[in-house]
């Protein structure tokens, strides 16, 4: 894993991950996860998280990538009548997104058609990626791939054009600053911090950070919307219910003021409902473990070993009946709400959607108010039905695809 991850949070462990947990870990207060656990740290890369670039920054980039969406993809599949893969869009949408703010580069991929060449290798990588996760054997493989088809682009290729374009914007970015440009993105916020050892980060260190930022950004959050429309498409009710509370909510001039939109979706209680219940029962990470250091007795009892691996699966906790109650295999968001109509809190250990503890997703609340952002402007304006004859299931992974993409028809509300 280290060729794509490199050192970044994904891979750091001891030091080098308390620092770069501390770096992102800040988080504003109207989407704070519902347990406690350390404070946040005031490090430069804290401010990243605060409300203003929430409320700001990170809302516009959103809703400029959705009006890049309407008008070069989804206004025309709806004048010409043709289908559109939403999973490659999504992939497409969150990408151009993370991108822009993880490097403050437009890489225009929902306006190409095929993939952009960082976009192509950039997801090739992460595939190899998993692969020599499952496969022990892989040099041997990747090594016999290359003799077998020695045109095909392997891993190495890949890796050197992902390479190729962090590094390049890296430099680019270093001398733009020494100008006195200004620039709010990931990156540029990072060149002003200090690695672990108090040393300004190198190149090196930048790309493992932003890239790990955008990697898990990016697929979880196409993956969870991909799998919210498909839950809408499929029950009628829901969206109905949706929509009635996106119109009461949001309006033409409320789409144009980052600050006041944002303020309204921390009050749309179904909204994050309905997202919440697509990640109960479509965890962008289905399967997770952990690496016992020491001895440890859980809360109930259970011994852990040194040496033990613990392994979970959010994916099939999200369906036990005895954990969600008998209904636990339908769409059902209104289990989020109390009586009072106020969102439900549920802790990590029942819902670990983002993880639970000190390894909590640290873009939990960024994913979530681009989801809720993406979910609300598509829905309000656009109405998909899905294409007859679909195999629409997920695909081993690491994390949550849709194996065989998701075909929709799209007609204007």
């Amino acid at each position: 894993m280290n060729d794509l991850f490199g050192n970044g949070i994904f891979n750091a462990n001891g030091e080098e991950w308390r620092f770069q947990r501390k770096t992102g870990m800040c988080r504003p207060p109207l989407f704070r996860p519902w347990h406690d656990f350390d404070a946040c740290f005031l490090l430069l890369a804290s401010i990243i998280f605060n409300v203003k670039n929430f409320r700001d920054q990170f809302t516009d980039v959103f809703l400029d990538e959705m009006r890049v969406m309407k008008s070069h993809v989804l206004d025309p599949a709806v004048g010409n009548h043709t289908a559109v893969d939403f999973h490659d869009l999504m992939f497409k949408f969150t990408l151009d997104s993370f991108i822009l703010l993880g490097f403050g580069v437009n890489l225009n991929s929902m306006q190409t058609e095929g993939k952009v060449p960082f976009a192509e290798s950039f997801d090739s990588a992460q595939r190899a990626t998993f692969q020599r996760f499952i496969n022990p054997i892989w040099p041997v493989t990747e090594r016999l791939t290359k003799i077998v088809n020695p045109w095909t682009k392997d891993m190495k290729y890949h890796l050197k054009v992902v390479d190729g374009f962090a590094r390049g914007v890296t430099e680019k970015r270093r001398g733009e600053l020494a100008q006195g440009e200004v620039h709010k993105d990931l990156l540029s916020r990072f060149m002003e911090a200090s690695n672990a050892q108090g040393e300004p980060l190198n190149n090196d260190e930048l790309r493992d950070i932003v890239l790990n930022f955008v990697i898990a950004g990016r697929d979880t959050t196409a993956q969870a919307l991909s799998w919210a429309f498909k839950l809408l498409m499929e029950n009628p009710r829901v969206e109905e219910k949706l929509l009635a509370e996106i119109n009461d909510y949001i309006t033409d001039e409320l789409l144009e003021d980052s600050a006041r939109l944002y303020e309204s979706i921390k009050e749309m209680k179904y909204t994050h409902a309905v997202f919440y219940e697509v990640l109960r029962l479509y965890p962008s990470v289905p399967l997770n473990q952990k690496f016992a250091l020491k001895d440890d007795v859980w809360p109930d009892g259970t011994p852990i070993r040194k040496g033990d691996y613990v392994i979970w699966c959010p994916y099939a906790q999200g369906r036990v009946e005895a954990i969600w109650g008998a209904d636990a295999k339908q769409f059902r968001p209104e289990r989020w709400l109390t009586e009072d109509g106020e969102l439900r809190r549920e802790n990590a250990g029942k819902w670990p959607a983002f993880n639970a503890g000190p390894r909590v997703c640290l873009g939990q609340n960024l994913a979530t108010l681009e989801g809720l952002v993406a979910l609300i402007s598509l829905v309000r304006d656009y109405k998909f039905t899905l294409v007859p004859g679909q195999n629409i299931t997920y695909d081993v992974s690491l994390t949550l695809p849709m194996k065989h993409g998701m075909k929709v028809t799209v007609e204007k509300r």
